[in-house]
Parts: structure tokens; C-alpha cells; sequence
């Protein structure tokens, strides 16, 4: 039997950082992909994706916007299966965009699924890979007599893959906090129009794991040591009176059991001071072992952890308006980045049932990021690599596998065939660009008369103020339009307290309260109804908009009514009394949407 999830959901701990941080060049988007020995075929991958939905369905969630929170909301969406077309980890979420938040597309024999970090984190990315190219392979070769093996705990429900572990274990837990140097800064030429920089290299796994075990430490403090080895060789004298510290995301799961597939991942720090210390390997693999053994212990992961969370259960934090929040969170995220200078993420092992695995080149992992990150997991003898970045040097890579060279481990250096990215003209954006331009001269035109023949009346001033509040409304469409309710909404606010504005500079008539305010609140009604009809929103979808722009049109030509300031009162009465029925009909015919959608973007 089918089982229900729920309609929408609070975003967990590192959700509510990628939903604020995220733009067009840092997407916090990250790809995990699968290379067969057989040409995929796209019929057959979109089947296999559909069935894997159906056991993942918390997948199928669009990001909303509240008024303290973002929030994730059950869609009907259903994604399609596509080729290759754009560069790697290209922005999944888009503002005001009803969109899913993940993709699946497929070129030559690689199946590729990129996901918004926001939805879920390595762990439940390799979950959903695994489940979506086992079932490619068994409806593949099912008639060549493989069995459909099930990947997952057959006990584990929706709400299990729902659940938000940050909370559940979240506990109050004081810690000093020691002061952070600020870590050395990569600070390369940007890759020409900021293309994203991929360096992809396979190790065999038994290699490292040999030499890690001789040296006596874990691969991933191995891999480390080599990484910030790598980027020492690339810095001055003067660039190493600050250490190099590399983030390390720590998988939660390892120390509090959780089915989750949502976010529950924290991080660790290792650095080493090159200006103070030795610059041996061994001198640096022993610090970074000594950091791991100290740092990756359940109670120091769980103070770190509480930390954040404590952070964000914050009450002045949690009160704030989601505008502003996200302002403090950006700039809380700048300044943590200062003391990190790379990313290093362990994905560990795909493992696959044994039947699967002839079928199977290998596994790969990496993600877009502002600074420069190593990705890497293995699959049996096989650990994938990928360096990203947009830097304009392959300097730290070429050094990182010079090192392993010297420590007895040869790396493949693999070529991955991507497609010429289609990247579109932006049309629309370039009409905008030649549109602002063409108003801006305008405008200047007509205040270069104004001052060249001095009238009377300021007409070329008015004139110009015009041009700029066409400006601006269009701007505001142009803006929200991938969401036509809050279009209309924004043009609501900009048109009638412009209008208030222009009467106000010409002498005051009172024409934008009499007339304007009483009717733009009432078309703009109108005009959402027509567009909840055409685009056949659920009442979930356009309550909150209706519901704004009815105490919109409720109370500010009351305010004016009160006030003595409308004149022309029997339009604005109208308003008052058309708006506070639309109010009135959608509490006592929609009581339950109404309650859920105020719950959703108030929750705090």
C-alpha cells in the first residue's frame, strides 16, 4: 500500500543555510553520477526513475516561501528524463519557480543526479542513485534473468525518510568557542565566463588503502594530509603566515542512527600552520590524525552540532523576517568561509548487490562550489576523484597527484565526455538590459532639457519620474515572472503607493486614494482569480496571495476612510467591503486550506 507523506514540511539545520545562500554561480548544487559498460537507453531510465520515486517520494518537493522560514511543499510535479545539455550542477532552484528541486539526465553510458543540497545530502543522494540504477539494470536485463533485489530496509516508511534528525537529537549543550585564525584564501584567476572547472582521476582503492595503513591512519586522513600538502606547495612565504584548513562534512548517521533523507551531515576543521610547525608529511599527517581522533568522537560531534542548531532556535533569530534572516545567514556564511580554505568530502563506498556489478564501470561525485572541492567515493576497486573549482590553474590538482605519485599510488586520469553546454542566449534578459538602457536615456534627455530652458512647469521632471515608474513595474514583472500571483501582488504595492507618491508631488488632488488605490485592490483581485483559473492552482496555491491582497485592499483605504483623507468615499467602501468578503469566503469555505497555509508561512 502506497503510504502518505506529508503535504509540506520545515526545511532541517543545513536546509535553511543552502535555501539562503544559493544563486545562478554558487547553485549549492552537487552531482552523483553512474558510468555502465552499455549505452543507456532513455525509455527504460525514465521507468526506472518512476519506480523509484514511488519508494522516494519525499523527492517530489518544490521550496516555498514563509514569512520567517523557506519550507518544502509535496508537489505533483513529475520529472522527465533528459540528455545532457547543460554544464554540470547548474542552478536546480529558482526563486518564485515552481520546479523540482533534483534532475536526472543521462549522456553515452553515464547516468547523472544532481540535487539541490537544500532536498538532501551525500548520503541520501547515493540512497536514491543506487535505487534508481538498480532498478535501470533490472528492467534492463530482467529477462536476461536478473532478480529485483530490494536495496532498502523494507520497515522504513515515509516518515522515517522525513524525519528531521537535526531536531530529534538536537540537545542544549554549552561549549567555548576557540577563536579561529582566518585560513589562507586560494585566490586564482576565475575560469572565462565562470565555467565550472572539473578534474576527474580514478585510484585503485586497494593502493591507498595499503599505504594508509602503513602510515597507520584512515584513507580519508591520508587523502587530507596529501590535499593540504598540495596546497602548500602553492603558497608564498607570506601566504604561510596563515594555515591551511580544509572543511570535512562528517556523516551524522555514524554516530546517532537515523533512515533520514534529509540533511544530517555536520563538519570538521583540520589545519595545520605551516609558518610554526614542520613542513614534513609525516609532521602534517600526524596532526591531522591527532585532530580526527580528538574532533570525531559522538560528544564533541554532538556539541558542534548543537551549536548550529542553538543558532537557529535563537528567538530574536527565529522572529525575524525571512528577508532578513537570510541577510544574516549570507553573511554569517561569508564569514565562516574566511576561515576554510578548501573542501574535502568522502562520499565513502557504493556498494551494490553482487549480481549488479558486471553491468558497472564505476561510481563519481562532485559539486559546484565557490572555493575549491575534492569529491570522492569508491566503488570495489575503484575510488573516483573530482576536484572542482573555478579557479584558472590546475596547479593544486597537478600537486595533489604528484604527491600520491611520490607516496606509490598511480592515478588514472579519466576523460569524461560532457556535451557542449547548451547555454541560451538569454534573450529576454538582453531585451530588459537594451529596455532599462533606453529608459535611463530617455529619462536623462528630459532632464537635460529641463535644465536647458528652465520652464515653468517641470514637465521633463515629470516626465522622467514617469519613465522611471514604468521602469520600475516592469522591472518588478520582470522579476517574479515565474510566479504571475506575486506579480500581481508587487505590482499591487508598487502602482498605488506610486500613485500616492505622484499626487503628492503634484500639489495633492487626492485622485490616487479617491480613485486609483479603491480600484487597483479590486482588479487585482479579479486578475488573481483569472489566474488561479487558467493555471488551475489548488486553493493551497493562491490562498496566501489572496489573502494579502484582500488585507491590503481591507486596510489601507480603511486607514483613509478613518482618517478623513479619502474624499470620493463610496469607491473605497466598495473596496473595503468586496476585499473583507473575499477574506470572509476563503476562513469559512476553505477554514482547513486557510489554517495549513498560515501555519506553513508563519511557522517560525
Amino acid at each position: 500500500m502506497q503510504q502518505t507523506r506529508e503535504y509540506w514540511r520545515k526545511l532541517d539545520n543545513a536546509a535553511k543555510l543552502y535555501s539562503a545562500t544559493s544563486n545562478k554561480k554558487d547553485t549549492r548544487v552537487f552531482r552523483f553520477y553512474c558510468i555502465l559498460k552499455e549505452e543507456v537507453n532513455p525509455e527504460k531510465l525514465q521507468e526506472a526513475l518512476d519506480k523509484t520515486l514511488n519508494i522516494y517520494p519525499v523527492f517530489l518537493s518544490v521550496m516555498r516561501k514563509g514569512m520567517f522560514w523557506h519550507y518544502l511543499e509535496k508537489s505533483g510535479l513529475r520529472p522527465a528524463v533528459a540528455k545532457e545539455h547543460r554544464e554540470p550542477c547548474s542552478n536546480l532552484y529558482v526563486r518564485d519557480k515552481k520546479a523540482l528541486l533534483f534532475e536526472v539526465t543521462y549522456y553515452g553510458k553515464r547516468i547523472n543526479f544532481e540535487v539541490f543540497h537544500a532536498l538532501t545530502d551525500g548520503t541520501g543522494a547515493t540512497e536514491f542513485l543506487r535505487e534508481l540504477v538498480k532498478n535501470y539494470l533490472y528492467l534492463s536485463h530482467k529477462a536476461d534473468g536478473l532478480s529485483d533485489v530490494v536495496l532498502r530496509d523494507e520497515n522504513m516508511t515515509v516518515q522515517d525518510q522525513e524525519n528531521d534528525s537535526f531536531s530529534k537529537y538536537y540537545s542544549e549543550v554549552k561549549r567555548t568557542k576557540d577563536k579561529k585564525p582566518g585560513a589562507i584564501q586560494l585566490k586564482k584567476l576565475r575560469k572565462e565566463a565562470g565555467m565550472l572547472q572539473i578534474n576527474e582521476r580514478v585510484l585503485s582503492v586497494k593502493a591507498v588503502l595499503s599505504r594508509s595503513r602503513e602510515l597507520g591512519v584512515s584513507m580519508t586522513v591520508f587523502l587530507a594530509t596529501v590535499y593540504m600538502m598540495a596546497i602548500h606547495r602553492e603558497m608564498s612565504r607570506q601566504q604561510e603566515k596563515h594555515p591551511v584548513v580544509l572543511m570535512v562534512p562528517v556523516n551524522l548517521r555514524k554516530f546517532f542512527p537515523s533512515d533520514s533523507m534529509l540533511n544530517f551531515f555536520n563538519w570538521i576543521e583540520p589545519g595545520y600552520d605551516f609558518s610554526r610547525n614542520e613542513k614534513s608529511f609525516e609532521a602534517v599527517q600526524n596532526r591531522v590524525k591527532e585532530y580526527f581522533e580528538t574532533e570525531l568522537t559522538t560528544e564533541r560531534i554532538a556539541e558542534h552540532m548543537n551549536e548550529l542548531i542553538a543558532l537557529e532556535m535563537h528567538p530574536v533569530l527565529r522572529l525575524a523576517p525571512l528577508e532578513l534572516k537570510n541577510l544574516c545567514i549570507k553573511a554569517g556564511a561569508h564569514y565562516a568561509e574566511k576561515n576554510v580554505t578548501a573542501i574535502f568530502s568522502n562520499m565513502s563506498a557504493v556498494h551494490m548487490p553482487e549480481e549488479y556489478i558486471p553491468y558497472i564501470d564505476r561510481f563519481g561525485v562532485f559539486t559546484n562550489t565557490p572555493k575549491m572541492e575534492l569529491c570522492m567515493c569508491s566503488f570495489g576497486d575503484k575510488l573516483s576523484l573530482g576536484f572542482t573549482s573555478r579557479y584558472d590553474t590546475e596547479n593544486i590538482q597537478r600537486n595533489f597527484y604528484r604527491i600520491l605519485k611520490e607516496q606509490g599510488i598511480q592515478a588514472e586520469k579519466v576523460e569524461p565526455e560532457y556535451p557542449q553546454p547548451d547555454v541560451p542566449r538569454e534573450l529576454e534578459i538582453k531585451i530588459f538590459r537594451i529596455y532599462s538602457f533606453l529608459c535611463l536615456a530617455a529619462a536623462v534627455a528630459f532632464v537635460a532639457v529641463d535644465f536647458s530652458f528652465h520652464p515653468q512647469v517641470r514637465w521633463p521632471l515629470f516626465t522622467a519620474a514617469g519613465i522611471g515608474s514604468m521602469w520600475l513595474a516592469t522591472w518588478i514583472g520582470f522579476a517574479k515572472r515565474y510566479n504571475l500571483m506575486k506579480n500581481v501582488m508587487w505590482q499591487l504595492i508598487i502602482v498605488s503607493l506610486g500613485c500616492i507618491l505622484w499626487d503628492i508631488s503634484t500639489g495633492w488632488h487626492g485622485w490616487s486614494v479617491d480613485f486609483v488605490l479603491p480600484i487597483v485592490c479590486m482588479s487585482v483581485l479579479l486578475s488573481m482569480l483569472i489566474i488561479a483559473k487558467i493555471q488551475r492552482h489548488t486553493a493551497r496555491e493562491y490562498m496566501i496571495y489572496f489573502v494579502m491582497a484582500g488585507g491590503y485592499g481591507v486596510i489601507l483605504p480603511l486607514i483613509l476612510l478613518l482618517t478623513g483623507v479619502t474624499k470620493l468615499q463610496i469607491i473605497s467602501i466598495v473596496c473595503v467591503v468586496v476585499c473583507f468578503l473575499v477574506l470572509a469566503a476563503l476562513i469559512i469555505f476553505r477554514e482547513k486550506e486557510f489554517r495549513e497555509e498560515m501555519h506553513k508561512k508563519f511557522h517560525v
